[in-house]
């Protein structure tokens, strides 16, 4: 059982009688982005001279100080999914994660020109538009982008990706380890058809189209859609796992703690309502942390409990057993023991038998051998003598 601490909390919200403590989150805040800002300098100072042949980036997180992520660290008392899932969970930020300069690559399902038509709409915002910088199809993607480097480069060459939610998981195995090794530029999951509903007749029958209105059934328009992309941009994606931790996004180190605070609470208050991201909600959280991506994790609340029922604890002592009761455990174990060994000895005394029968058959078979050879003998002789 964890110890009461600043870190706990137990105040009615929402139902619960539990919650984040916002002194406490904002506490760690602090302390997070400011270790994290001393060491970049630190860094900066004693860093050594690159060589050319390492990577100007890891691929995993940016290096710059503007960009290094804020992790929020959620264990629970038990696994919240049964397999992974490479579809991620939004939860709307008041504070968006995206970064105004970024360059973004959507990837879309065929026929790749009907979304680009689409962005090249006078409808679709213009300051999207500019930080599109690549359309790809699922077919153009197979071949164009098939090689290891291929990846690598488009990778590189974009600090992130969207894709059509309705081809978003086949894309592990299209894009392969380059993409999902970490969580710093996964496709991120948009309705290009705008999540509009679509119209059903009374029969309830799906309208058809006509052939000449080919663009409409998979395109939506440009206002849904564009809406819908910067709703994603603006989200924390959770991916489940099963798994006890989860980790996400809620933050940069060139943050106002208050910021990060505002985006922790947001995201806490999502999973712990939402039984699809955390069944039983805080009865499964067991704590919950702030990190960076090389630091230590520190404290933001801790369970007083460390299971989720009260049937899942033995309230009863098992009853201790007196020295007759042992005495007698020990008297049937040595007699188990000792019919043990005599059962073993019955089943190796017979083990003889079968042996001595076995090489009396193999002499037996020996001496009809020989008498079969002598006989061909005789028969060959025979017949030489005949001719």
């Amino acid at each position: 059982m964890a110890p009461k601490s600043s870190a706990v909390t137990t105040i009615p919200q929402s139902g619960s009688p539990y919650r984040v403590d916002h002194s406490q989150a904002l506490r760690a805040a602090k302390a997070l982005t400011a270790h994290i800002q001393s060491a970049q300098k630190s860094k900066a100072i004693e860093a050594p001279k690159k060589s050319l042949l390492d990577d100007a980036e890891s691929d995993d997180e940016p290096s710059s100080e503007d960009q290094t992520p804020v992790w929020l660290i959620v264990t629970t008392k038990k696994h919240i999914t049964d397999k992974k899932r490479f579809k991620p969970h939004r939860i709307a930020l008041p504070h968006s994660l995206a970064q105004p300069a970024q360059r973004l690559c959507l990837i879309t399902a065929d026929p790749q020109r009907a979304y680009k038509d689409l962005i090249a709409e006078d409808a679709f915002p213009a300051e999207l538009r500019d930080r599109i910088g690549r359309v790809v199809g699922v077919s153009k993607l197979k071949t164009k982008y098939k090689t290891f480097e291929a990846r690598r480069q488009l990778f590189a060459e974009y600090d992130g990706f969207l894709a059509d939610d309705r081809i978003v998981t086949l894309l592990p195995k299209l894009l392969g380890k380059v993409f999902y090794k970490s969580t710093a530029k996964r496709p991120v999951p948009v309705h290009l058809m705008g999540n509009e509903k679509v119209q059903k007749d009374a029969e309830g029958k799906k309208a058809k189209k006509s052939k000449d209105d080919k663009s409409s059934a998979i395109v939506g328009s440009a206002d849904a859609v564009a809406k819908d992309i910067n709703k994603a941009l603006d989200s924390a994606l959770v991916y489940l796992s099963p798994a006890a931790t989860t980790a996400i996004r809620v933050g940069h180190a060139s943050w106002e703690p208050a910021q990060i605070t505002e985006n922790l609470e947001a995201v806490v208050a999502a999973l712990t309502t939402q039984e699809k991201l955390v069944p039983k909600g805080w009865k499964n959280i067991r704590s919950i942390h702030i990190k960076g991506p090389d630091t230590t994790a520190l404290p933001i609340w801790l369970a007083e409990e460390l299971w989720i029922d009260e049937a899942d604890v033995l309230e009863e002592k098992p009853k201790g057993v007196d020295r007759s009761e042992r005495l007698k455990i020990k008297g049937s174990s040595e007699d188990s023991k000792k019919r043990k060994t005599d059962d073993d000895a019955k089943e190796s005394a017979p083990a003889e038998k079968p042996a001595k029968k076995a090489k009396k058959e193999k002499a037996d078979l020996t001496k009809e051998i020989a008498l079969r050879k002598e006989a061909l003998k005789k028969q060959k002789a025979a017949a030489k003598a005949e001719a």
